[in-house]
């Protein structure tokens, strides 16, 4: 199998250990990363998203550090950044691993659904202000939009959301563009780890995150002058260390609140990567337990068995 033929995707639930395995993998076949990681986009924030650049040990990345913080980052500008990066990589004759853990970004390009840029509908907007995360959460579960319930965490995300799908259904000559052609040459692995062990790794890598100086990450990004609530906005850990920042937690609140919403997250992440493999996506679980040589051997294993063009 040629290699570059093969559209290789690294995904799971957060701390799994994708990154590692994805740079084992691109050393291999002398291929490039591109990130499917939606916090990991934005300078300065680092240590929230656990953006260790040492990890890829001289493998080329992209879409990491494209963004300045505070910036809101849309699924529509992911798909034309992801477009370019898969034609500069393949341009220059490598092949291509994508490695991250937001499944909206993952399946909307294993789909190849394209999106048009979706404007601000203030007074949707205005009709939502007041609404609690619980209301908006239910109220998008109603519509029938691609969307990311699992990267949705704070007002603001959901009002969002909801304000893509409202557009959708108020422009129903926009479904030819939004319906899927799925890539015939996609290989998804998931990262496969048990609730326990994740559970574990989850609260051990919260920690480490702190010590490494998380709390005085946010409190740089903040007297740079990003606003607290674009931080709010990104949600998980810069959503609860900046609460805790301002004074609006304790120490302790902060970091059991944190705690639990991240492993929420991580549910919320394998019920999407369920739901893609019901939708149509094919994801082939190996176990994180792997070594990394092994976890390349099967990942190279199965490209193999794909049918060659």
């Amino acid at each position: 199998m040629d290699y570059r033929e093969v559209f290789f995707v690294i995904t799971g639930p957060t701390a799994t250990g994708k990154t590692s395995r994805a740079v084992h993998l691109a050393k291999a076949i002398g291929g490039e990363i591109i990130s499917a990681d939606s916090r990991q986009i934005y300078r300065g924030m680092d240590i929230g998203t656990g953006k260790d650049l040492a990890e890829y040990e001289g493998v080329p990345y992209h879409l990491i550090d494209i963004r300045p913080a505070g910036y809101r980052y849309s699924l529509y500008e992911f798909l034309e950044d992801c477009e370019r990066a898969i034609n500069d990589i393949r341009g220059r004759g490598k092949p291509v691993i994508m490695c991250g853990g937001t499944g909206m970004y993952v399946e909307t390009v294993v789909k190849g659904i394209k999106l048009p840029p979706v404007p601000r509908n203030e007074e949707l907007r205005a009709e939502l202000a007041g609404k609690s995360l619980e209301e908006l959460t239910a109220l998008l579960k109603t519509m029938k939009t691609l969307r990311n319930n699992s990267d949705i965490d704070t007002v603001a995300r959901a009002t969002r959301a909801i304000e893509i799908c409202r557009y959708y259904e108020l422009h129903p000559d926009l479904k030819a563009l939004t319906e899927p052609h799925p890539m015939e040459n996609a290989l998804v692995i998931g990262v496969e780890v048990d609730r326990d062990t994740r559970r574990e790794r989850i609260s051990r890598r919260l920690r480490a995150r702190l010590d490494e100086g998380m709390v005085d990450e946010v409190r740089r990004l903040i007297d740079s002058g990003i606003d607290p609530e674009d931080l709010i906005y990104y949600g998980l850990e810069y959503k609860f260390v900046t609460q805790y920042v301002l004074g609006e937690l304790t120490e302790e609140e902060m970091f059991r609140q944190l705690e639990i919403a991240i492993h929420q997250f991580a549910k919320r992440q394998m019920t999407w990567f369920r739901g893609m493999e019901k939708r149509g996506t094919p994801i082939h679980w190996l176990s994180c337990r792997l070594s990394p040589e092994d976890f390349t051997a099967q990942v190279l294993a199965l490209a193999d068995q794909m049918p060659q063009k």
